[in-house]
């Protein structure tokens, strides 16, 4: 037996008397859920600019209630949108109930250019507002909006409408799988494609040249059709089990096949288009064509992500010539760093890569595909372009980790002429900045926080960079009489010793450091993005809920995760169980060398999703240090879940780098104690994940807990979820067996 599993016998008995996951602390963490929430005043975050006035509206709350603001940038005033206490009375007779003025439901709300006016929904209404006086009135009753279809459906390529030329002359469709126009003048119909057939058909979805001279409409050969089923069992209208069904692609899929032609409308002539640079299809999207109709571009996604291009083809001869030619030796982040602009004359576009090993932008010439410059470079990312003001020259962007030394998640703003010249900050201070830009770009809101920082919104000039107007600063003050407790924003060397890893501390509001306390860390490793949240108090309070048990919560975002350098991201390609998990254990250990009361002998961890796969994967690959995990909804086997997640990282074709990242594989290896939790109707990430797993450990005589939710679809199990892993960690971590439920949860 290895001598770290002796260890919680001999620590049981000073909990036993101390206090860890006893009822006092269940009831504690019950009440601080409530007793934390809405306890942050004068902390807006979103603020709304009207179209042509400097001036923006938004909602103050405060310990008296909500009140709406009309801020003036022009005048540096501000002031109650309109009389509260008026608007409470007027939709109180327009409802025929109670409204307090602290408290008004309204939504979707739009105040008018000559803020004579306000529109908003209120219950089922939609109601109009004249103001200063407060007459309202019933515009509309609100439908209530039908079901949405799955997001995973396939689109319809067959099922669009004619479409009408520019100057209304011509309108085209689809008939027996081939192209059709039609005269509007003359009603006389003409056929310009004969090589359409139901194996390879025309798409209805076909695009015109702005001089109506011209149509692009293309082929598509449909690739593999394959269905996920779940058994609902409890249906709340019916008695029997009801199965249902969803489209659902997984790695490895055929695919439909994509070439664009070209008809010229004029000699009715079909002009082929060769697919000899986009035959090796993920997809194939964004015709467009430029302004002067001389030439059509489009997006070809290599299968395998390792290609993408943007192509252009003449508009009289079909030759395919490319602009861009984005290539890797792992992936191309196209669904989360995909960026381009074209310049309104069709000459030149910008484009994000990640080709020096950080993004960042490009402006190309689209005449010869060459790059003229680059636009922003330095060992720092672009984030997000804002705006692409072609009058000055110049673009607006977020960008992270543009301060050395700094939490290099932390989003700043700058600004930056199209040669790459003039880079000038917009914001500098050591914060998460969100900003909020004027209409026309002159003024921007600056919401500034961290996770231990409280907001503060000021509006800057653009031009200038000077401070305009302070807007609200927060007041905590309710919260932290409520017994909270900042994170503690925490950086430790990773793997390598070199790069830092950052994350956040959350301890108990009653914590005594003489205690030992063991560490629970949130996990969520999907390559996608990063996941410790910057800004204050989001996200985190249930967190600080399953802290007052007795344990010190974390969450960190380690290499393999998105954001940072390509190379920080490129550890996940082809090795999704990697995790970070060598920078995580280097991380906790950091910490606990840091604060004693840090117990890194005692590690539980759990996540959802891509984090069900990564806390599941941990008590499988990295026993030695987790020592229990509850691992929700997780892609447990990376072919059993949807296609353009896993590929994008995993790869294609699909070869052993799959099952050897599968948990389901490696199930053998489980060293830890395993919560599984899973929806029976879950159609983000197939159920049979999570099954599958559970049948490999049956098979390898391991003992696991699997709980299955009735009803329910991707999640952690809800509020019973959440009390199954609250018991889990007293009992595996504290090792104290949980009160009962009714005890520890009065009033449920």
């Amino acid at each position: 037996m290895k001598s770290w599993l002796l260890i919680p016998a001999c620590i049981v008995l000073s909990l036993a008397a101390r206090g860890q996951g006893t009822v006092e602390d269940y009831r504690r963490a019950v009440a601080s859920h409530k007793a934390y929430r809405d306890k942050v005043w004068h902390a807006p975050d979103k603020f709304t600019w009207l179209e042509r006035d400097a001036a923006f509206w938004y909602i103050d709350q405060s310990a008296q209630g909500r009140t709406y603001i009309l801020a003036d940038v022009a005048k540096r005033t501000q002031k109650p949108m309109f009389d509260h206490a008026a608007m409470a009375r007027a939709l109180s007779a327009q409802l025929h109930k109670t409204i307090l003025a602290t408290n008004l439901p309204l939504k979707a709300v739009v105040l008018a250019a000559d803020k004579r006016s306000i529109t908003f929904e209120a219950d089922s209404a939609r109601m109009e507002c004249q103001l200063p006086a407060c007459r309202c009135a019933v515009k509309g009753v609100i439908t209530p909006p039908g079901k949405g279809g799955y997001w995973n459906d396939p689109f319809d390529e067959r099922n669009g409408k004619p479409v009408r030329s520019p100057d209304s002359a011509w309108v085209a469709f689809i008939r027996d799988d081939n192209v059709f126009i039609r005269s509007r003048k003359t009603q006389e119909i003409f056929r310009l494609s004969y090589d359409g057939s139901g194996g390879n058909f025309y798409a209805s979805h076909m695009t015109w040249s702005p001089d109506s001279k011209k149509l692009v409409a293309y082929t598509v050969r449909p690739g593999q059709e394959r269905t996920m089923y779940l058994l609902e069992s409890t249906p709340s209208d019916q008695l029997q089990p009801r199965l249902q069904q969803r489209h659902y692609l997984k790695p490895g899929d055929a695919l439909p096949h994509k070439r664009p032609q070209l008809f010229l409308i004029d000699s009715k002539k079909h002009v082929p288009v060769s697919d000899s640079l986009f035959r090796d299809q993920y997809a194939l999207e964004e015709i467009r064509w430029t302004r002067d109709s001389r030439y059509f571009t489009f997006e070809y996604n290599a299968r395998g992500h390792q290609v993408y291009r943007v192509l252009q083809v003449d508009g009289q001869t079909g030759r395919v010539h490319t602009v861009v030619d984005e290539r890797s030796d792992t992936f191309i982040d196209y669904s989360g760093k995909r960026f381009r602009h074209d310049l309104a004359d069709g000459t030149q576009l910008f484009w994000a890569s990640e080709r020096s090993g950080w993004n960042h932008l490009y402006r190309y010439d689209v005449a010869t595909g060459k790059v003229i410059n680059a636009v922003t470079s330095g060992h720092w990312v672009l984030r997000e372009v804002v705006h692409v003001d072609e009058a000055r020259q110049r673009i607006i962007f977020r960008a992270l980790g543009m301060d050395p030394g700094q939490d290099p998640y932390l989003a700043q703003y700058a600004v930056v002429n199209f040669d790459g010249t003039g880079l000038r900050r917009l914001t500098l201070s050591d914060a998460n900045h969100v900003a909020s830009f004027s209409k026309d770009y002159t003024y921007f809101v600056d919401h500034a926080s961290r996770a231990d920082l409280p907001p503060v919104s000021r509006v800057y000039d653009i031009e200038t960079g000077r401070e305009v107007m302070p807007v609200q600063q927060a007041d905590i003050t309710a919260l932290q009489q409520a017994g909270w407790r900042a994170p503690e924003v925490f950086s430790a060397k990773g793997r390598d010793g070199q790069t830092d890893i950052w994350g956040v501390i959350i301890r108990p509001s009653k914590m005594d450091e003489g205690r030992q306390y063991p560490v629970i860390e949130m996990i969520y490793a999907g390559p996608q993005d990063f996941y410790v949240n910057k800004s204050f108090n989001k996200d985190y309070m249930r967190l600080h809920v399953l802290a007052e048990l007795g344990f010190v919560v974390v969450q960190l975002d380690g290499m393999g995760t998105s954001w940072r350098s390509k190379a920080f991201h490129d550890v996940c390609w082809k090795n999704l169980k990697d995790a970070g998990f060598e920078d995580r254990i280097a991380w906790i250990q950091a910490a606990a060398k840091k604060y004693t009361y840090i117990d890194a002998r005692r590690v539980g961890v759990f996540g959802g999703s891509a984090g069900g796969q990564n806390a599941a994967g941990a008590v499988i690959f990295h026993p030695e240090f987790y020592r229990a995990a509850v691992a929700s909804c997780g892609c447990h086997d990376n072919r059993l879940d949807k296609m353009w997640w896993n590929e994008q990282w995993m790869g294609y074709p699909i070869g052993p780098q799959y099952a050897a990242s599968s948990n389901v594989v490696h199930a053998g290896k489980l060293g830890g104690k395993l919560l599984l939790i899973v929806g029976e109707l879950d159609d983000n990430v197939d159920p049979a994940s999570t099954y599958q797993l559970a049948d490999a450990l049956i098979k390898a005589n391991k003992d696991f807990e699997l709980v299955t939710v009735p009803g329910m679809g991707h999640s952690g199990g809800g509020e019973f979820g959440e009390r199954k892993r609250w018991d889990f960690f007293v009992r595996h971590l504290l090792q104290r067996e949980p009160p009962a439920w009714e005890d520890s949860y009065p009033g449920k």
